[in-house]
């Protein structure tokens, strides 16, 4: 089923599923699995999984490619160029890829490959300019006549694990930066979305990147273990939820990771807030990607005395919203993962009904595709409002004062990200200071993001920080080196 054809863009719908061991595409010999169309159902691509040897043999290519030497700075910024040149040429065919295994509409599938297109060449760039410091080693007692300087390093292999819920971008921002950094990588891409994993490899490959430094794993989740606890894997990315978060960590041992976990993500309309600015920010965050984003807005804080007007406002929005096949025209909510999310996030919703909420905007669920959904009347101990839901559904519960707001965020057990929307700049500094999260996005959502920024939590939220430049030097060590004269 796996074909030797030079390029595998839109041929990824055609040609069957494969790994990729060592810049080559092969047939695997694990388990079979199927890939589907998220919104019809249909197999659009299956085959093997990786089986133990071909894991071991990865493993094995990547250390010595990595041992052999990767190419100097210089090439590694032109590679990721190159790259960033074909995936403009082959947007279009890429979105589809997106599309089909993610459900992603057609506009967030053009906004995945814009914005990796932007991480590529953000990388590029830190491939360039990746440097030490000069350290001033005289200025110490007794060391005239020494000159030091540090120098950033590789650290070796690392493993990239990424979720279906960005597929190519998330992808490339661990990808990219561990390239920039001189490391070679095998990625793990989630069970759901391998496609789009193998495209952006092949293109790395086209951009002239030395086959043994790229792998792509494709196995569910327990065949990577013994890949985490595999000494030569010297640097875990992980993006995924608290509980999986956890148990590579506890593998992970004195080895370095990042970890970019789960999250309830809160926005918070204050008593001076601009509803014209936040109402449609709100809306596309909490529905867009059916609201599997970990920042995507799933409780709404509002202050009790603007609570009618903006719960009018976010209902008559998110009634306006288009849901259902997201290759239409216009449909901003597309299908969950499977069908067994819509069913659980279905469930939290019914809970939440039987113990005495409100449904404000919402309807049946039908396939894969549960309809956004406002719900009000809450209480503290429901699901909606306890744990990640990750789908369409908006919370909306009023607060009296900052305090009370900056409690209710810091509460949760997460901290990624959280928008203010308020005119004050004192309450704006103050919500910086006191939120226990990663961003605080002023007159933005939670799910405010661009690309060159830092990018990640705190407490079950995760460590360690996406974001091309951040991610380089997480992806490097520094190294002293001092000379006497």
């Amino acid at each position: 089923m796996v074909h030797k054809e030079e390029h595998f863009h839109t041929s990824a719908l055609s040609a069957g599923l494969s790994l990729m061991i060592a810049g080559e595409r092969v047939m695997g010999s694990g388990p079979s699995t199927v890939v589907r169309d998220k919104f019809s159902g249909e197999v659009i691509a299956e085959g093997a999984t990786a089986g133990t040897e071909q894991i071991e043999e990865m493993i094995a290519t990547a250390h010595a490619a990595f041992r052999a030497g990767a190419p100097g700075p210089a090439e590694r910024g032109a590679i990721l160029t190159r790259a960033a040149e074909i995936l403009a040429a082959e947007a279009d065919q890429v979105a589809e890829v997106i599309t089909a295994e993610s459900g992603f509409t057609g506009k967030d599938a053009a906004g995945e490959v814009r914005r990796c297109l932007e991480t590529l060449r953000l990388s590029a760039e830190e491939a360039r300019n990746l440097a030490g410091d000069v350290i001033p080693i005289e200025g110490a007692p007794g060391q005239s006549g020494r000159f030091a300087f540090t120098m950033r390093v590789p650290l070796g292999v690392v493993l990239a694990i990424t979720p279906f819920n960005s597929p190519l971008n998330t992808v490339a921002h661990k990808l990219a930066p561990a390239i920039a950094a001189g490391n070679a990588v095998i990625v793990k891409p989630a069970t759901a979305t391998p496609l789009t994993t193998l495209v952006l490899a092949d293109i790395l490959i086209r951009a002239g990147l030395p086959k043994g430094l790229l792998s792509v794993l494709v196995a569910d989740g327990p065949a990577v273990t013994p890949v985490v606890e595999d000494e030569r894997i010297r640097f875990i990315a992980f993006t995924g939820s608290t509980q999986v978060g956890r148990t590579i960590q506890s593998s992970a041992g004195l080895r370095q990771t990042q970890m970019e976990l789960g999250s309830i993500a809160f926005t918070v309309l204050c008593e001076d807030a601009d509803l014209d600015r936040a109402i449609p920010r709100i809306v596309g965050a909490s529905f867009r990607k059916a609201g599997q984003v970990c920042t995507s807005v799933q409780i709404a804080l509002i202050h009790r005395s603007r609570f009618d007007e903006a719960r009018d406002g976010l209902v008559a929005a998110a009634k306006a919203v288009k849901f259902g096949d997201p290759r239409e025209a216009d449909v901003l909510t597309g299908p969950l993962i499977s069908e067994r999310e819509a069913l659980r996030v279905e469930s939290w919703i019914d809970e939440a009904l039987e113990a005495g909420a409100t449904r404000l905007v919402g309807g049946p669920r039908v396939g894969s595709v549960v309809p956004p959904t406002v719900l009000t009347d809450l209480k503290p101990g429901m699901k909606v409002r306890s744990r990640e839901i990750f789908g369409p559904v908006l919370c909306l519960v009023p607060f009296d004062s900052e305090e009370e707001a900056i409690d209710a965020v810091n509460a949760t057990p997460y901290g990624l990200a959280t928008g203010i929307f308020t005119k004050n700049l004192e309450s704006a500094f103050r919500f910086a200071r006191k939120l226990e999260v990663g961003g605080v996005h002023i007159n933005e959502t939670s799910s405010s993001r661009v690309d060159l920024m830092p990018y990640g939590g705190s407490k079950d939220s995760g460590f360690g920080r996406e974001g091309p430049h951040y991610a380089v030097r997480e992806m490097t060590e520094e190294r002293i080196v001092t000379i006497t004269a």
